[in-house]
């Protein structure tokens, strides 16, 4: 463990991360890992085992010290207000395993002893519909800051933390690259919220493109996590997996991406190479990464996906 003075994060490699888990069982089995892995990730029980188990100690261990706070205080004020929901916010680039880091996290905070109900919600469903994109000629920035209702993602989490039940959230289809009108899915008052996207840790550059209070999306998680690697690695893995979708899901002739489906091996390999330096990993140096040491730990991935190293910031 390397906890330099001048940093504000302590180290931890695999093998010293692992011993913090104490005597925490490991819930899932290899089907559940089938159900939750992402497209061309390669996760195991023994990286649940060794990274995501103390993970989800940790973050069990701050959601019940602040629900004891929350007790001190209602003792302090006479009163008997209603537990908010712990939120925890994933950011990341694009194809760097947010979603996979999300949905682990989620299947191992329901297992706990005390079966809390964990939601889990993507800032996707917070983008302006494409309608609107085309309109303010935004479609080649999908995913930037500038992409986003934050007004309407700030005003979800306002009613979240304000105890508000069934709240409504946007449905977004990755089959469609567009918001499905009409339709919504409903977070009641759940123990824990994931709130997983690019976007979950920036501030704010154009006061025009955030909320009128001023306030960052941040500023209404509990615990924040950055998962991290090398650009060029996400940049090969963001052309494995367009390769992988070419070949399968790209084949629904329902598909915003159809028309890439007959396209050759060599031709994905050069469309996927230009989307990502144009705008995936344009988004990832000006937005994403500057926000990297807001987290309040970074998880950081290698060459294959496994996690190398895991930094805990200082309290």
């Amino acid at each position: 463990m390397d906890n330099a003075i001048n940093s504000p994060y302590i180290f931890f490699n695999r093998t010293e991360w692992e011993n913090l888990r104490m005597a925490t069982p490991l819930p899932l089995s290899e089907a559940d890992l089938i159900r939750i892995h992402g497209i061309n990730e390669k996760i195991s029980l023994d990286e649940i085992s060794q990274v995501y188990l103390p993970l989800s100690r940790l973050l069990n261990l701050y959601v019940l010290d602040t629900h004891r706070l929350y007790n001190v205080t209602n003792t302090f004020l006479g009163t008997l207000a209603e537990k908010v929901p712990y939120i925890i916010g994933i950011a990341g680039s694009v194809a760097v395993g947010k979603s996979t880091t999300g949905r682990i996290i989620q299947e191992l905070l329901t297992s706990w002893p005390t079966k809390p109900k964990v939601d889990l919600i993507t800032t996707d469903s917070f983008l302006y519909p494409n309608a609107v994109l085309e309109e303010r000629e935004l479609m080649n920035k999908k995913g930037f800051p500038e992409s986003y209702d934050i007004q309407r993602l700030m005003d979800f989490l306002k009613d979240v933390k304000s105890g508000c039940s069934e709240v409504k959230v946007p449905v977004y289809s990755h089959s469609f690259y567009d918001i499905i009108p009409n339709e919504y899915k409903v977070i009641n008052s759940p123990n824990i919220l994931i709130v997983e996207g690019l976007n979950v840790l920036q501030t704010p550059k154009v006061d025009r493109i955030f909320s009128k209070s001023h306030l960052y999306i941040s500023d209404f998680f509990d615990f924040s996590i950055y998962v991290h690697a090398d650009a060029r690695n996400i940049k090969q893995w963001y052309i494995e997996r367009f390769q992988i979708l070419r070949r399968t899901a790209f084949q629904d002739k329902q598909s915003y991406f159809h028309r890439y489906a007959q396209m050759s091996e060599e031709e994905t390999q050069l469309l996927a190479e230009k989307t990502w330096d144009e705008i995936n990993g344009a988004n990832l140096e000006e937005n994403i990464h500057p926000t990297m040491r807001r987290a309040r730990l970074i998880i950081k991935k290698g060459y294959d996906h496994s996690v190398q190293k895991i930094c805990l910031r200082k309290l």
